[in-house]
């Protein structure tokens, strides 16, 4: 069961910082207020949080394999948000990410 509340987290982690840093970026690229910027900030303060409740108490281990979760997380984002369209290599690319989260994540470890 742990692993699914990991990849849970992992989840609601990745909806906070992207979803705040897009916010930032329309409030700023896009010219749509201090509102929107206000809102991306508290987004991503929130995902800091997030990566607390991970039952691994590692924080490098927890950062890095964040780290393929959110690249994977900003292309689908992107998809459904922005209309973006990833060539082979961006799903590949993600692809690759997400094996080094599961490896890094959830390969069994002694001691």
């Amino acid at each position: 069961m742990i692993p699914a509340k990991s990849i849970l987290l992992f989840l609601v982690a990745a909806l906070a910082e992207i979803g705040g840093a897009w916010l930032v970026w329309q409030g700023v690229r896009e010219h749509k207020g201090w509102a929107w910027i206000g809102a991306g900030v508290i987004a991503l303060g929130l995902y800091g949080f997030v990566a607390t409740l991970q039952p691994d108490a590692n924080f490098g281990r927890i950062l890095a394999a964040y780290g393929g979760v959110f690249v994977a997380g900003s292309l689908a984002w992107g998809m459904v948000v922005d209309g973006f369209r990833p060539d082979r290599y961006d799903v590949v690319g993600a692809l690759v990410c997400l094996v080094g989260v599961a490896v890094i994540m959830y390969a069994p470890r002694t001691a």
